[in-house]
């Protein structure tokens, strides 16, 4: 909805958690201002021969640390005030999870699928070379990675071209989301959607909270609805499904459906791909629109699509207890009152869906360190839980089989290290959110997590000088 500027939005909430702090109005003001904003044309050449100009932006939020870092959206609806409000979340967004970097955005005005693959890369490589040209990428510059529209194809031809141009020892950590081959890491591909499931489910754990909202404790058994069943509506759905909860309803593009009695996931994702729709997989029933599976009946909504889908006009309409904020900015600031007040807990985006940026912070370490996660001690690990095992079998005469033998003396990997990572920083990030819920009194987490982010950006301003 055009009329919900999602700037505003983000700026409002921050307004409101600044009122929590003890910083000076002008220090918050530097805070909540966007660094710099890069708005570039270029044309390209179409298959046909056409010539075509494309509209691009970069938006670094905050250098109160650097690299700056966030994804690039290619979608038509990219405008500036989206890539100023996404950069912002991002700077919040790494400061609640304590990932040394500003926020950053990018985003190119294009509808991908109006494209062929080789337009889309003549594409990528020209806005990185725009990038390139004034400075806004680099491993210790500004770290672009995966959004909406763009993957690690992208992301692989992004360093092709800065590396083209650039003779850097750290090449590869100037962007993150690549494949594997080209320096990515295991385990980013689903981050973000890992990050949704640990985030939820730590939520579920809370019995105070669960409590009040008449919920048992655990995900096992819960309903959830999920709004957009790309990257991360996906991997959050599989990760909630393992652990027992009961997908009943998903709305895409092309429609929503609902299903009491659950939808297989797998199946549902199979039936797609031969269809090209969910509409009319097994017993589900078609919704009239796809914001109708916002007010299903069920105990979590993960929102996984785009910003402003949960708004004044639908929020009392919302049946879910637990609103988890997989996609940035679903829900706007006068929902999220409405919702608060009839006593759902909401869980923000700027906390929930930071999978991606520390598992990015991951792939960013490993690029500029040159050493693979694992590799200097898995081996290692194996053979010393190897010798343990032994010894325990000598005391107990008990002989382990082959496989218990791999599984007790199994040494991490780099997947391993990654997931026990994000786990870790998802869990930590939402404990401090809810100890400042209670210090402050405060009934939502949102505002919580803008004071914690706040707090960490104004302290570093404050020792900076305020300028760097």
């Amino acid at each position: 909805m055009s009329h919900y500027k999602f700037y505003e939005q983000v700026n409002k909430n921050f307004d409101k958690a600044a009122r929590y702090t003890k910083f000076d109005k002008g220090l918050l003001n530097q805070i909540k201002v966007c660094n710099t904003v890069y708005h570039v044309t270029f044309p390209i050449r179409r298959d046909n021969g056409d010539i075509e100009v494309i509209e691009g932006w970069r938006v670094e939020h905050s250098h109160h640390k650097t690299p700056t870092k966030g994804g690039i959206r290619y979608s038509h609806k990219v405008d500036e005030d989206e890539t100023m409000a996404l950069a912002a979340l991002m700077t919040y967004k790494c400061a609640i999870v304590d990932v040394p970097f500003g926020g950053a955005k990018g985003g190119v005005k294009i509808s991908t699928r109006d494209y062929s693959v080789s337009e889309l890369e003549r594409i990528t490589r020209r806005y990185t070379y725009e990038l390139i040209k004034k400075g806004f990428i680099g491993a210790g510059v500004d770290v672009p990675a995966p959004d909406y529209g763009t993957g690690a194809r992208e992301m692989g031809w992004i360093l092709d071209t800065y590396r083209q141009m650039n003779e850097d020892l750290n090449a590869e950590g100037c962007v993150t989301g690549k494949p594997i081959q080209q320096g990515g890491i295991r385990g980013r591909t689903e981050a973000t959607g890992r990050g949704v499931f640990f985030g939820i489910r730590e939520a579920c754990n809370v019995k105070k909270d669960m409590d009040k909202l008449g919920l048992s404790v655990g995900v096992d058994g819960k309903t959830f609805v999920v709004q957009g069943l790309g990257n991360v509506g996906y991997h959050a759905s599989l990760y909630m499904t393992q652990a027992g909860a009961k997908l009943v309803g998903v709305a895409e593009m092309e429609g929503a459906i609902y299903d009491p009695n659950g939808l297989d996931l797998e199946k549902l994702v199979e039936f797609r791909k031969e269809t090209g729709s969910i509409i009319g997989f097994g017993n589900s029933k078609e919704l009239s629109t796809n914001k109708d599976a916002l007010e299903l009946e069920c105990d979590i909504m993960i929102p996984a699509a785009l910003e402003s889908q949960i708004t004044g006009d639908n929020a009392m309409k919302v049946k879910a207890k637990i609103i988890a904020e997989a996609a940035n900015g679903p829900t706007t600031a006068d929902a999220h009152e409405m919702l608060k007040e009839r006593g759902a807990l909401i869980l923000p985006d700027a906390y929930l869906n930071a999978g991606g940026v520390v598992v990015s912070y991951f792939e960013w370490l490993k690029n500029i360190q040159h050493v693979r996660y694992g590799r200097m001690n898995k081996r290692f690990d194996e053979e010393s839980l190897t010798r343990i095992v032994r010894e325990i079998e000598k005391i107990s005469g008990k002989k382990f089989s082959e496989n218990e033998m791999e599984n007790l003396a199994h040494g991490a990997s780099e997947y391993d290290l990654v997931d026990s990572g994000l786990e870790e920083t998802m869990i930590t990030a939402y404990h401090q959110l809810s100890e400042i819920r209670e210090e402050h009194n405060l009934t939502d987490l949102r505002t919580a997590s803008f004071i914690n982010a706040i707090n960490k950006i104004g302290i570093m301003y404050e020792q900076m000088g305020i300028f760097p």
